[in-house]
C-alpha cells in the first residue's frame, strides 16, 4: 500500500479502451475558456470586491489576474507535455504520485461541484422573476429551503438542460457555448461603452480606504485589497476546464496552448476594462454588495434599457459557465474512474464518445446541491479548491523543468521559475486571505478525502 501512495502514472497515447472523441478545435477551446471565466464573477463579484477594497478593487483584479495568468502559463506547458484528460489531477499523478493526485482530484471535485451549483442558483435568481410573472410558478418552487422555499426547480432544470447537451455531443455543446459566449461579451462591451464616458476621477478617492492586506474591520467584515483579490479570484479561473479537454482536442499541441493562454489574455483585458468603467462611473459604495452591480450602475446612470439588456443577456449566457465547469467536472470524474480511483464502470462511453454514466452522476450531485443545499459562505470553498489545483500544476511544471529539462515541450512558459514562483506564492497568499471559516472547511473536506482514499487503498490492497 505504501508503494501505491507515490506511484506515478504513465501516459501512453490512445492506450485506453475508453477514449474520448477528438472533436474540438482551438476556437472551441477559447470559447470554452471564456465561457467559464466570464460569468457570475464579473457580473456579481465586482460589488463584493468593491465592498472589501473600495476603488482599489481595480488593483484586486490586477493581482488576481496576474496570479491566474502565471498559473495559466504553467497549465499550458503541462497540458502540451501531458495531453491527457484530467487537468491538474492527471499532471499531479504523472509528476508527483497517486496520493497528491487524489488530494488534487478531491479538491477539483469540490471546486467544480460548488461552481456549477452556485452558478445554477445565480441563474435561477435572474430567471425566477420572469417565470413567476409569465408562468405563475410559485416562489416556493424556485427557492431552496434556506430562503423559505421547498426546492430550487429552475436551478435543477438548467443543470438538466446542460447535462443533456453534454450527453448529446461535446462538439455540438461547444458550438452552442461559443454562440452564447459572444452574447455575453457583447453585453459587457455595451456596459463599458455606456459607463466609461461617465468616468469621474473623483469616484476613485480615496483609492484604497481599507488598506492592502486582509484585516478584520470594526463591523466584523474582512477587508483589504488582498481580501477582495481572494474572492475576485473566483472571477478568473475557468481556463483549467480547457486542460480537461486535452483528449478531445483535434491538435492538442497547438489547440491547448492557444485555448488556455488566449482565453486568459482576453478575460484579463475584459475584466480590467469593466472594473475601471464601473468604479469610475459612480461611487463604489452605491453598488457594493449589490447582487447585480453592473445593471445597477447602468440604472444609476439613467440607462434602464441598457440595464435591461444586460440582465437578459446574463439569463441567456450564464449557462455557458455551467456548461464549462460541468464539462470539466465530468472529465475529472471520468479520468479518476478510468484510473481505478473511482468505480471503473463510471468511465463507460456512449456511441457518440461521451461519458454517459459520469455525466448523469455529476448532474445528480450538483442538482442536489443547487436545489436544496444553502451555499452561502461555502461557495468560497470553490476558490480554496482551485488554489490547491493551481499550486499543484505550477509545482509540477517546476519539477519537470528540473527532472526533464530537455523533454519535448510545444509550449514553454517564459521565465519558468519566476512565473511558477509567482503562481505558487500568490496562490498560497490568496488562500490565507480567504475567510478563516473557509480555510477550516477546506481542511475538513481534505481530511475526509484522505479517509476515503486510505479506506479505498486498503480495500484495493486486500483485493489485489
Amino acid at each position: 500500500m505504501s508503494d501505491s501512495l507515490f506511484r506515478r502514472k504513465a501516459i501512453v497515447p490512445d492506450a485506453h479502451e475508453h477514449k474520448l472523441a477528438r472533436t474540438l478545435g482551438w476556437p472551441h477551446l477559447v470559447a470554452l475558456g471564456v465561457g467559464a471565466i466570464v460569468g457570475t464573477g464579473i457580473l456579481t463579484l465586482i460589488g463584493v470586491g468593491a465592498d472589501k477594497a473600495g476603488p482599489a478593487v481595480i488593483l484586486s483584479f490586477v493581482i488576481a489576474g496576474l496570479i491566474c495568468a502565471c498559473a495559466a502559463l504553467a497549465y499550458a506547458e503541462m497540458a502540451t507535455m501531458i495531453p491527457a484528460s484530467g487537468s491538474a489531477y492527471t499532471y499531479s499523478y504523472v509528476v508527483i504520485g497517486e496520493l497528491i493526485a487524489w488530494i488534487v482530484g478531491w479538491s477539483l471535485i469540490l471546486e467544480y461541484s460548488l461552481v456549477v451549483s452556485a452558478v445554477a442558483v445565480g441563474w435561477s435568481g435572474y430567471a425566477a422573476p420572469l417565470l413567476h410573472e409569465w408562468a405563475r410558478v410559485p416562489q416556493e418552487l424556485m427557492q431552496g429551503p434556506e430562503l423559505g422555499g421547498i426546492v430550487n426547480l429552475p436551478a435543477i432544470a438548467i443543470i438538466a438542460v446542460v447535462a443533456g447537451m453534454l450527453l448529446y455531443g461535446t462538439r455540438e455543446s461547444a458550438t452552442v457555448n461559443a454562440i452564447l459566449v459572444l452574447v455575453k461579451i457583447v453585453a459587457l462591451a455595451v456596459f463599458v461603452a455606456v459607463a466609461l464616458p461617465a468616468f469621474d476621477a473623483a469616484n476613485l478617492e480615496p483609492f484604497s480606504p481599507f488598506g492592502f492586506a486582509k484585516h478584520m474591520g470594526p463591523d466584523g467584515v474582512e477587508r483589504g485589497v488582498m481580501a477582495a483579490a481572494a474572492i475576485i479570484f473566483f472571477a478568473f479561473y475557468g481556463f483549467d476546464a480547457i486542460a480537461t479537454a486535452a483528449e478531445e482536442a483535434k491538435n492538442p499541441d497547438r489547440d491547448l496552448k492557444i485555448g488556455i493562454v488566449g482565453s486568459m489574455i482576453a478575460c484579463v483585458l475584459i475584466y480590467i476594462a469593466v472594473a475601471v468603467a464601473a468604479v469610475g462611473a459612480i461611487s463604489y459604495s452605491r453598488f457594493a454588495n449589490s447582487p447585480e452591480p453592473l445593471a445597477l450602475i447602468l440604472r444609476e446612470l439613467g440607462q434602464p434599457l441598457a440595464a435591461h439588456y444586460l440582465a437578459i443577456s446574463a439569463v441567456i449566457a450564464l449557462p455557458t459557465v455551467i456548461l464549462a465547469f460541468f464539462y470539466g467536472q465530468s472529465r475529472i470524474f471520468f479520468t479518476m474512474a478510468r484510473d481505478g480511483l473511482l468505480p471503473a464502470s463510471l468511465a463507460k462511453l456512449s456511441v457518440r464518445g461521451t461519458p454517459v454514466r459520469i455525466t448523469i452522476f455529476t448532474a445528480a450531485v450538483v442538482a442536489v446541491l443547487a436545489g436544496f443545499i444553502p451555499l452561502g459562505e461555502l461557495a468560497a470553498l470553490a476558490n480554496a479548491g482551485t488554489l490547491a489545483a493551481f499550486t499543484a500544476v505550477s509545482v509540477c511544471m517546476l519539477i519537470m523543468r528540473r527532472r526533464a529539462p530537455d523533454a519535448p515541450r510545444t509550449f514553454r512558459a517564459p521565465m519558468p521559475w519566476v512565473v511558477g514562483g509567482i503562481a505558487v506564492l500568490g496562490c498560497i497568499y490568496l488562500f490565507f486571505s480567504l475567510p478563516a471559516k473557509t480555510q477550516l472547511w477546506f481542511l475538513a473536506w481534505n481530511i475526509g478525502g484522505l479517509g476515503v482514499y486510505f479506506l479505498y487503498a486498503r480495500s484495493r490492497a486486500v483485493a489485489g
